[in-house]
């Protein structure tokens, strides 16, 4: 039954509903829903008709649905726990106060390009798709616990106001969403929260431009999504956190901005990822990747300058391929100092894209960086580990040492013939096989048996036995690594 007291635009609304037909009251002039408060009486409805009508039974033969457009709604909508059975469309409308919808369970709402102070909706249960597509929204959104059957749209709205008091913007903590949350050029001037939320598809934050400087911009703390998370040209003004997230597709900052200087600007702690991509992006701030799980990495030179914690994250992939040395300089950047996985884990993934050179080449700094943290003593021996074989790493150091110290003690005992141990028993003195037999451990040419040096001689050819055990016990574990490569 129609209320009696009804203005004539609310009796236009009240007759329109039934039978879902839609009624439009803008002029075309000052349509602007944020300069709605100004509307006139013939655009104005208030929000207990609205109610009553959403909570009406269903005519016979019709599919009613209430579709306003351009309303200034007066009062608050209150449907806290209601059911509505038919499809909710307004549109381009002007709320002065916040709707109401905790608990309510809806067909369908659209809210597109309207004026809300907020949105209180937590544990709604929406059966088809929430619209909320160029809402300017100061206040809070609010969906925590929410389940959507649809999408979830949110292109184009600006949430929060410059300087405003709410440092949550959105909030979809725990919501269970099973389609997409679609929201390319979102502005959030405060935080977005998806902590525990689950989304089936994708969600869409291209070009969003979200602003938290020195908080939370983005929680995402053990997200859930189907798919990926795509963020191409989005603007991040403070941190973003997906830790204990689970993203089996792609995390995409292609030509992204996550800024935090003074902080944590990405945190993808605990994370598990298929593929992350920085490709023509820029992170100012620390980029906390502690236990991080992905399968491919994608970090261009330059696109990581400030610190790094680096501790137990693993990847199967890293690109694009670049010199070791540029890799190891991110390495030397992590804020716990000398991290040994960091650098095994560098190498796996040079070897496994076949560059064993590269892999050498990072265990090698890796040991450099070891010596830097050992006492003094250690340091020396490091030293002179480094200089002679690389570490091991360098076995063709160690045959050049090899050659040198063979020239150098075949010169001086060549210049000056050590005396026989047995006169009359000796084979004729050859002072190149008299170095080689102390320089090599296992070859026996009878040289060393058969002479013994004297004075400075003697400790010379000390020198050279206990050389030639470290310089070839590295070449024979450089060419054993050869022949296993092969």
């Amino acid at each position: 039954m129609e209320p009696i007291d009804l203005t004539p635009v609310e009796r236009r609304v009240w007759r329109a509903f039934p039978t879902g037909t839609p009624v439009d009251l803008r002029n075309g002039t000052d349509d602007d829903p944020a300069s709605g408060h100004a509307w006139p009486a013939r655009r104005t409805v208030r929000a207990w008709v609205l109610r009553k009508l959403l909570l009406s039974p269903p005519v016979d033969g019709e599919v009613a649905a209430l579709r306003l457009v351009g309303a200034r709604i007066t009062g608050t909508l209150e449907l806290h726990y209601a059911t509505v059975e038919h499809p909710v469309s307004l549109r381009g409308c002007h709320f002065e106060a916040t709707p109401v919808l905790y608990g309510a369970r809806v067909r369908q709402l659209n809210l597109s390009e309207s004026y809300l102070p907020g949105l209180d909706a937590a544990t709604l249960r929406v059966d088809g798709v929430l619209r909320l597509t160029g809402c300017r929204v100061p206040g809070q959104i609010r969906l925590g616990g929410a389940r959507l059957s649809g999408v979830l749209f949110l292109e184009r709205a600006r949430l929060g106001t410059e300087g405003g008091q709410e440092e949550e913007v959105l909030h979809l903590n725990h919501s269970v969403l099973e389609d997409d949350v679609w929201a390319p050029e979102l502005e959030a001037l405060g935080e977005v929260r998806m902590n525990g939320a689950s989304v089936a598809g994708v969600v869409n934050l291209k070009g969003a431009v979200l602003r938290n400087p020195g908080g939370l911009v983005f929680d995402g703390a053990n997200l859930s999504v189907g798919s990926d998370l795509i963020a191409t040209r989005a603007r991040f003004e403070g941190e973003v956190n997906v830790r204990g997230a689970t993203i089996p597709g792609l995390l995409v900052f292609t030509q992204a901005r996550l800024s935090a200087p003074d902080g944590c600007a990405l945190r993808t702690t605990s994370a598990a990822i298929g593929e992350v991509w920085l490709r023509e992006g820029r992170v100012d701030g620390t980029v906390n990747m502690l236990r991080g799980r992905f399968g491919l990495l994608h970090v261009p030179p330059g696109a990581i300058d400030g610190e790094v914690w680096l501790d137990g994250l693993t990847y199967g992939s890293l690109t694009p391929r670049l010199p070791a040395k540029v890799r190891i300089a991110m390495l030397e950047r992590d804020a716990e100092g000398y991290v040994p996985h960091a650098y095994e884990q560098l190498a796996a993934a040079y070897r496994q894209a076949g560059d064993d050179r590269a892999a050498r080449n990072v265990l090698l700094a890796k040991q450099r960086r070891h010596r830097a943290t050992r006492p003094g003593y250690a340091r020396l021996w490091g030293y002179l580990q480094d200089v002679t074989v690389g570490y091991g790493f360098r076995p063709v150091w160690a045959a050049a040492w090899l050659a040198g110290l063979l020239l150098a003690g075949t010169t001086v005992f060549g210049a000056r013939h050590p005396e026989p141990l047995k006169a009359g028993e000796q084979p004729p003195f050859n002072a190149l096989f008299y170095t080689l037999d102390l320089l090599l451990p296992i070859i026996d040419f009878g040289q060393e048996k058969a002479f013994k040096p004297v004075g400075g001689y003697q400790w010379l050819a000390y020198a050279l036995i206990l050389t030639g055990w470290v310089l070839a016990t590295t070449i024979a574990a450089g060419i054993t690594r050869t022949l296993r490569r092969q």
